[in-house]
Order: C-alpha cells, then sequence, then structure tokens
C-alpha cells in the first residue's frame, strides 16, 4: 500500500479536526514542514479544498450511500476523495479513488475498503442532483454553511448579500503580509507583490509560494491579513505613551501598533501559558519590546488610568475569519454569541479603567455579528458616559452611519472586523 505523503497529510489533519476540533490553521504548518513543495500544495488544497465544501460534499456522500452510518475515518477519506473527483481536473479519477480506499486500509476500517471504492466509482458515473427544503436550504448546502448561520445573515442583510458572503467565505484569499525591517533585498520581491489600498505597508499576493515561505521563517515579513493591520492603524496615540493590548495572543496587532508608534511602554497579555508563550515568541519574531504579562482580562493587574491607549481585541466567534478557518462555521453553537458578547462587554468595561484622561480605547473583533460588534460598543457608551465614541481612523468606505468601522469579505476581499475608538472624556 503506497499512499501519497500529500493525501496521508491531508488525512489525519482532517481526521484531528472532526475528533479534536483542531484548526487547520495550527495543524497545516506542522504537517506541511515534512512535505515536499509538490506535496504541501497538494494537502494544502485537499484540507482546505475539503473543509470549504464539507457538507456540499457530505450531502453527496449520503445520496450515493442512502444515508448509511459511517465511522469518522470512513467518511473523512469520502470527502477527500469526492472533492479530487469533483474539483481536481489534474488528478486522474483512478488515483483519486484507490488512494481513498488505501486510507481507510491505513486507518484499519479494511472491513469498509470496498464500500469505499464503491461509492467513489459510482461518484464518477453518475450524476447527483440533491433535493432541498427551500431555498436558504439550498443556499446551505452549496455553500457548506449551517442554515442557522445563513439564517442570520439573511435576516440582517437580506437573502441575496447572505448568499454573496458565504460564497466569498469559501473562496481561497489573498495572501497579506507587511515587511518587518528595511531591508533592499526585499524591493524585487514586493515588486511582485500588490500594495494595499486600504492599509498602508500592507502588501497582497494571489497565494503563498516557497519563497513567501522562507521569508516569514526568517523573519523578515510578517502573514497577518489586511483587516487585522487595519486595527492597528485606527489610533494615533499620543508621543511616548504608554499601549497596553489586553487580549494580545497571538500578537500581530501588539507588534505592528508597537512597531508603527514606539510607545514609550508597551504591555500585552492574555490568559493561558501557552498564548502568553506564542505572544512571546511573535513579539521577538517581529523585533518590538513588549512587556508580557499573563492574566484574566476580566480581573486586570493595572492601577487606574495606567496607559494612554488601550486595545482590546476580544475573543468572539471568528465568523469574519471563515475564509481562513473554513472549519470554524461546523464547530460554533448559536448560543456562543450571546455567551461571547456578555463576555466582550465585561472585558472592555474591565479595560476601560486601565485608560488615563483623554486616552483612548480601542474595541475589535473578526466577528461579522451585531451582538459582537455594535451591540457591545453602544452598551459601552450608555453605561460609561466618561466615554465618548470617535471615529476610528480608517478608509472613509469602511465607517459605519454609527461611526464604527466594519470590513466584509465579500465588499471587501479581506477578512470581516469590526472596530470601535473611544477617548475617555
Amino acid at each position: 500500500m503506497s499512499i501519497s505523503p500529500a493525501r496521508v497529510a491531508a488525512f489525519d489533519i482532517l481526521l484531528r479536526i472532526e475528533r479534536e476540533r483542531a484548526f487547520s490553521s495550527v495543524l497545516l504548518p506542522l504537517f506541511e514542514e515534512r512535505l515536499s513543495p509538490v506535496d504541501r500544495s497538494l494537502c494544502h488544497e485537499l484540507v482546505l479544498g475539503s473543509l470549504r465544501r464539507q457538507m456540499k460534499l457530505d450531502a453527496t456522500i449520503d445520496a450515493l450511500a442512502g444515508k448509511r452510518k459511517m465511522d469518522t475515518e470512513v467518511r473523512v477519506a469520502l470527502r477527500i476523495g469526492i472533492f479530487q473527483l469533483q474539483n481536481l481536473d489534474r488528478v486522474p479519477p483512478r488515483a483519486a479513488i484507490n488512494e481513498s480506499v488505501d486510507l481507510v486500509k491505513r486507518a484499519k476500517k479494511t472491513s469498509a475498503s470496498g464500500f469505499v471504492n464503491a461509492i467513489l466509482r459510482r461518484a464518477t458515473r453518475e450524476s447527483i442532483d440533491p433535493t432541498y427544503v427551500d431555498e436558504l436550504d439550498r443556499i446551505s448546502i452549496e455553500t457548506s454553511h449551517p442554515r442557522w448561520l445563513i439564517e442570520r445573515w439573511t435576516d440582517r442583510m437580506g437573502i441575496v448579500e447572505a448568499q454573496e458572503l458565504a460564497a466569498s467565505n469559501d473562496q481561497s484569499p489573498k495572501l497579506a503580509f507587511r515587511v518587518l525591517r528595511d531591508d533592499p533585498e526585499l524591493d524585487a520581491f514586493l515588486g511582485s507583490a500588490q500594495s494595499s489600498s486600504a492599509v498602508p505597508g500592507c502588501y497582497l499576493l494571489e497565494r503563498s509560494s516557497p519563497s513567501v515561505r522562507q521569508l516569514a521563517g526568517e523573519n523578515r515579513i510578517y502573514i497577518q491579513d489586511e483587516a487585522s493591520q487595519m486595527v492597528a492603524h485606527a489610533i494615533t496615540p499620543p508621543p511616548g505613551g504608554g499601549f497596553l493590548d489586553v487580549c494580545a495572543a497571538p500578537g500581530g496587532k501588539t507588534g505592528l501598533f508597537t512597531a508603527l508608534n514606539t510607545p514609550a511602554l508597551a504591555v500585552a497579555g492574555d490568559l493561558h501559558s501557552a498564548r502568553v508563550r506564542l505572544l512571546i515568541d511573535n513579539c521577538q519574531r517581529q523585533g518590538v519590546e513588549v512587556e508580557i504579562v499573563q492574566y484574566d482580562a476580566s480581573n486586570l493587574p493595572f492601577a487606574p488610568a495606567s496607559f494612554d491607549t488601550v486595545l482590546v481585541d476580544a475573543p468572539c466567534t471568528g465568523t469574519g475569519t471563515i475564509r481562513h478557518n473554513p472549519e470554524i462555521r461546523y464547530f460554533l453553537p448559536p448560543h456562543d454569541i450571546d455567551e461571547l458578547s456578555s463576555k466582550q462587554r465585561a472585558i472592555l468595561t474591565e479595560a476601560s479603567k486601565a485608560v488615563g484622561r483623554s486616552g483612548t480605547l480601542l474595541y475589535s473583533t473578526c466577528s461579522l455579528e451585531f451582538e459582537e460588534g455594535e451591540l457591545v460598543a453602544k452598551t459601552f457608551l450608555l453605561e460609561h458616559p466618561d466615554f465618548e465614541s470617535i471615529p476610528p481612523e480608517v478608509p472613509q468606505r469602511f465607517l459605519t452611519n454609527d461611526g464604527f468601522a466594519r470590513t466584509w469579505p465579500h465588499r471587501d476581499d479581506m477578512d470581516g472586523f469590526f472596530i470601535a475608538a473611544f477617548r475617555r472624556v
């Protein structure tokens, strides 16, 4: 039994995501570093492609298998096989079928190998025309988003735009990055990239490449989505002031804000030791001096009015980052939105205590949901008359009628972020 390393890695990653609720953005780099460039590319495509089309792939599998119950290993192998048959013309059907069968055998599910072989061979011969309960059901399955999420977005923006948003989440995003230090040797590389029209110093490429990974590994560039970089540009602090990033890990915004503004004191922290270690490592990689502290953001260990600028990039559902993290949509239960909204309001209130007179408080999330953005900001203003809303320093097209800022994957071709800025009066 000889299976390509790319398919073995993709199977193992997808199985861990399914069983452990692990994240592709964490697992892919770990597995891909051991692969050749060709295998790395195929593994990347198999993992993200299967995740972005998971509900549609499952609908095809269930139609062919008569909704027969099957082990997780079998379903994952079938998803990989059908994804290749339906979406990768360069992969011979025989290779997609045979190696999916071998993946099942490798997983010690040999008794299911004939079943997998039969299903995949039927998939090459038969056209599957799924039936839908209604239009929302069609959008849900075709774009592989849970129905409840499609319903939320439809209620907010209408069914046409909800479909556009969901469809955009299934497209491969451009790779955004910034340069960590002046380096004339990067001139030719930067010449092949597109400069962002929204964020100074941000560059865009259609896709990653070995040279991109090498430059990132050498700490010459830092890969960070355009909207995430925008947050660090959204406030200009007073010269030489103090800066606190409350929920800082992994540290991209911490590093960029510190590099842009060189505060007299930069402090950042997070709750768990693993995230604190990640934060330390990322700040070192970016070459910025930041004091790292481990704490609970609901009970900060700082004296009142200690900082001129405080950033709260709060824990959230992450629905604005589905393009980069496609599995998020399958893990997220509806009740998480209200629970996180309550947590965000509590963290923002605690963080506001650390803001000095005339200081600024910046709030952001990578969520598309009203409860995690506008509701949090408006509630904060109602409960804290000693703060006023000020417009974030972003291009005009991202400002909302409420004086906040939002980015959208389908409108702006970047992750979906909410940004609000407040000043203590």
